[in-house]
Formats: structure tokens, C-alpha cells, sequence
């Protein structure tokens, strides 16, 4: 359940879980989540919300530190070799990283696109993959 306090929450303690049950893996360390827009789909006449629905796919970024298990669940994926599809979470911390304060559960993710930063010589920046991926609904508390 959300922890409710009198100011907000900054967005820089957070953890990543792909399904693999290790969120603080050297692998897990996403530095960006970008989450969609949540709308609900309108259903009959009576326009009553019906089933959650995004308006884009989940958004994940971290640091390239060699480890290869996003491209080889994206490859599995597109060669429709994918065990299952997973369940993501996301959960905020609060300021001090120890106590969880919102979770974002989404279900039945898989993998929509791969990508990585310009190789680029000219500069020294952080080498940074992007993983997308799509879910068939989420659950926040």
C-alpha cells in the first residue's frame, strides 16, 4: 500500500524487478523508468470504464555494464522462444532506500524494442540501453 506523507516524494530511490525476484542485481540497476500514460477503455453504451489500458509501453534505462540478459529475453522474444512472459515491478523508496512507499506491478510483460546509445569517440558518456517493453495491465499500491 502507498505510504502517504505531507511532501512528495523525490523519484531517484527506486527498484527494478523483472520477473527474476533479484531487484537489487548488479543487472537490475535501471537508472530511468518512463511509464505510460494509464486510460481506461470505454466499454458499450453506458461508457463505463472497463479494462486498464496504457498509451505506450513501459520504458526502462541503465548503464551497459556488459551483462547481456536483456538482449538475449529480447532475441528469445522475437524468435518466439520466450518461457514466459514475466511480471514487472517497480517500487519507489523512500529517501533513505528502506522502506518501499508505491509499487507498480505490471503483468505479462515482454520485450517491444532494444536499444543502445551512439557509440560515439568524440565524447565519454555512459554507453545506455533502452529496453521497451508492453504489458496487458498494471496494478499500483
Amino acid at each position: 500500500m502507498a505510504v502517504t506523507r505531507d511532501r512528495p516524494y523525490t523519484g531517484s530511490n527506486f527498484l527494478v524487478d523483472l520477473g527474476l525476484g533479484d531487484p537489487r542485481a548488479a543487472a537490475a540497476g535501471f537508472s530511468e523508468v518512463v511509464f505510460p500514460s494509464f486510460a481506461f477503455a470505454r466499454s458499450g453504451a453506458d461508457g463505463q470504464p472497463s479494462v486498464a489500458s496504457s498509451t505506450g509501453p513501459l520504458i526502462l534505462r541503465r548503464g551497459f555494464g556488459g551483462a547481456l540478459d536483456l538482449a538475449t529475453w529480447w532475441m528469445e522474444s522475437q524468435r518466439g522462444e520466450a518461457s514466459r512472459r514475466r511480471t514487472a515491478t517497480v517500487e519507489l523508496l523512500d529517501d533513505d532506500g528502506r522502506h518501499v512507499v508505491m509499487t507498480w506491478r505490471f503483468h505479462d510483460v515482454r520485450p517491444l524494442r532494444l536499444s543502445y546509445a551512439p557509440l560515439n569517440a568524440n565524447e565519454v558518456a555512459v554507453l545506455v540501453e533502452t529496453l521497451e517493453l508492453a504489458f496487458d495491465r498494471v496494478e499500483m499500491r
